[in-house]
């Protein structure tokens, strides 16, 4: 292991390349990467995590569990932050890692996240057809069951019979056209989030400004109830619990490092695209919390399947349901984007390291993006979300993005040690407090999710199976071909 730290990149050549590098069109302002992370971040998550916290853990309390969730987020979003306005590469953790942990630690935080955002964006795409075709059904427009489940996939029709889909359409659908997006170009991306985001964010401020109006003092009395006897349920207990719920309703902001190659003053603007996009994500997932459970007691969401239509229903605004639908379908599309765009730059990235073969790191001559990367995911991801049941892929991104947070956290701590006089743009506050705390509770979470009893073996499994094949083609292929270790026999 002490031989393997040794290939190490350089940061000074890492800046320099940076500087010098015009493979990836620099085209991204603060704006646009605090759009894509608001993007990223805000997807049902909000609309569904919601409810459950509150009905089940934290009462009313809730909007406290999501300022909890948001410091947790901080400690690594601001280890992010000094990264990325240091090293302005598209490779992300896996460009940090290498930098500080050496590449078999970069090679497995960088096959950790292909895992985390092609599983993900999977995830995300098959939510997405089931909300797409209920917003259909507002118009009376209703689509073959076979078209719109996986194989394995049952569905219960309007008359009671139970059928099987063959292939989920709507979700390959949406894979292809985000890929297409992507192909054409980041700046025409970043416009299109851009829209996506203002009409979700408009959706999600008109049911605050609406909410406040029908808010009821009596149901936030008792603020914190008492607690069962048993750890979160209600209580102190119960609020931490909830902030564990919703803290993967926050995940996504790291994808904004992986276009900092992308922008056009990364030293300045990565930090505010990072940090920007989870102050105004955590504003706004407070404000919804509070007026959500002082609408209607936060009992009337213990097993409600859209929680937000139970608020909704106490009011005249009907129109609201549709709405917030269609705020649902432009989330999620948003998250699809950012997850398939963070997956092809380190893609990107390790290709041009040699870790991975050339075809990954060639750009589009017109349109400046890797392109072959973008196809190639395209395919995997829509075929996947085309035929897997989403139970197979569930939470195994909360597993990724947790494992790439404490990577992170960790890598501030041996370059603060080791290189504590290089400048950096923006220094993480309060060293070691922040990347500790960023281990610690990142790490309370990612054991939690390997010890649930119903589906923490099956991710030990999946993750160490992940990790299995990604050791293979490691110690098959990148060994053999990496351009550091090529440079260090010369």
């Amino acid at each position: 292991m002490a031989f393997e730290l040794k290939f190490r990149k350089d940061i000074t050549a890492l800046q320099e390349e940076a500087l010098t590098s015009n493979e990836l069109k620099r085209t991204l302002g603060p704006w646009n990467l605090v759009a894509l992370g608001i993007g990223a971040i805000i997807g049902a998550g909000l609309f569904s995590l919601t409810g459950i916290a509150a009905a089940e853990h934290a009462g009313p309390a809730v909007s406290l569990s999501f300022i909890v969730a948001a410091v947790s987020c901080a400690f690594a979003g601001l280890c992010y932050a000094e990264f990325a306005s240091m090293i302005p590469v598209a490779g992300s953790a896996y460009t940090y890692a290498y930098a500080t942990m050496g590449e078999l630690f970069a090679w497995i935080i960088g096959w950790d996240l292909v895992l985390e955002y092609a599983v993900g964006a999977s995830t995300v795409a098959i939510s997405w057809s089931a909300y797409f075709i209920k917003f259909l059904e507002y118009f009376q427009i209703y689509l073959p069951a076979w078209m719109t489940a996986s194989p394995w996939q049952q569905v219960t029709m309007a008359n009671g019979d139970v059928v099987t889909g063959i292939v989920n359409v709507p979700a390959m659908f949406i894979v292809f056209a985000v890929s297409t997006l992507l192909i054409i170009g980041i700046q025409e991306s970043a416009r299109a989030n851009g829209v996506i985001v203002f009409l979700k964010l408009a959706v999600v401020v008109i049911f605050i400004g609406l909410g406040f109006m029908y808010i009821n003092a009596d149901n936030f009395n008792p603020l914190i109830p008492a607690n069962t006897g048993d750890f979160g349920h209600f209580g102190v207990s119960g609020i931490l619990k909830a902030a564990g719920v919703v803290f993967f309703a926050f995940i996504g902001f790291d994808a904004v490092s992986t276009a900092a190659q992308e922008a056009k003053n990364p030293q300045r603007d990565m930090p505010i695209g990072i940090l920007g996009s989870l102050a105004i994500c955590t504003l706004l997932y407070v404000l919804f919390s509070y007026v959500m459970v002082g609408m209607v007691p936060y009992t009337s969401f213990k097993g409600a399947a859209a929680p937000v239509a139970v608020a909704i229903a106490i009011t005249p605004y009907t129109w609201l349901k549709p709405a917030i639908n269609l705020a649902i379908i432009a989330g999620y599309s948003s998250v699809i984007l950012v997850m398939l765009l963070g997956q092809s730059r380190v893609f990107y990235s390790m290709s041009k390291d040699g870790l991975l073969p050339k075809i990954f790191s060639d750009t589009h001559k017109k349109f400046r993006t890797p392109w072959k990367s973008n196809i190639l995911f395209c395919l995997l991801v829509s075929l996947f979300a085309g035929i897997a049941p989403i139970s197979l892929v569930g939470e195994m991104t909360s597993v990724g993005t947790l494992f790439a947070f404490i990577v992170v956290c960790l890598a501030v701590l041996i370059l603060r040690k080791k290189d504590p006089q290089r400048v950096r743009p923006f220094k993480t506050p309060w060293v070691p407090f922040v990347p500790l705390a960023g281990i610690v509770t990142c790490g309370i979470l990612l054991i939690s999710l390997f010890l649930d009893p119903v589906h923490g073996y099956q991710h030990m499994l999946r993750f160490g199976g992940w990790l299995v094949v990604g050791m293979i083609i490691y110690w098959g292929y990148s060994v053999r071909n990496s351009i550091i270790r090529k440079q260090h026999s010369a």
